[in-house]
């Protein structure tokens, strides 16, 4: 590749289909700590074979989380690095930006061109890091933020998900 994209793996415990798409949105759009807790524990039954030495979430601008009451991939990041007991490193969306659920691939990767920075307080950062995200569409979200932080000094990133949507329903 002349370009690789900058996540390297992406581990999804499963594809973005009937039952997983009706918990993920149940904690997603009706904040279901119980679901969130049936996401978490499913996945750390696919922990990534080389993980990272810390968790990053990606973030929601400020007035998404207060429409949606929370981050859904936060609060998994947060549950997910208490359980491996992985540090949890922050950044954050700067830039309100259109949903990315009705875009196509093109579309998302402009859409999210800089929204994110890593958050101010976030001093050294680990050579290889985990994103921690609800559902993996195209990749354009967890990539941008993989800029950020590899532009910030990380050398690899990879990605952890719950689920990913099933090729060609990108």
């Amino acid at each position: 590749m002349r370009k690789p994209p900058p996540i390297r793996h992406t581990q999804a415990a499963f594809l973005y289909q009937a039952a997983i798409t009706e918990l993920i949105h149940d904690f997603k759009f009706n904040a279901s700590p119980r679901a969130g807790m049936l996401l978490v524990e499913l996945m750390l039954t696919t922990v990534p074979r080389q993980p990272g030495a810390a968790l990053l979430a990606v973030p929601m601008h400020p007035v998404r989380a207060r429409e949606r009451g929370f981050n859904q991939a936060q609060w998994l990041a947060e549950q997910l690095a208490r359980r491996t007991g992985l540090p949890l490193l922050q950044a954050e969306c700067h830039k309100l930006v259109a949903s990315q659920r009705t875009l196509n691939r093109q579309e998302r990767a402009a859409n999210l061109r800089g929204t994110f920075r890593m958050a101010s307080k976030t001093r050294a950062l680990p050579a290889h890091i985990m994103l921690v995200d609800d559902v993996v569409t195209t990749g354009a979200t967890g990539n941008a933020l993989a800029e950020v932080a590899i532009d910030a000094g990380v050398e690899r990133v990879d990605m952890w998900a719950a689920a990913r949507t099933p090729l060609g329903d990108n």
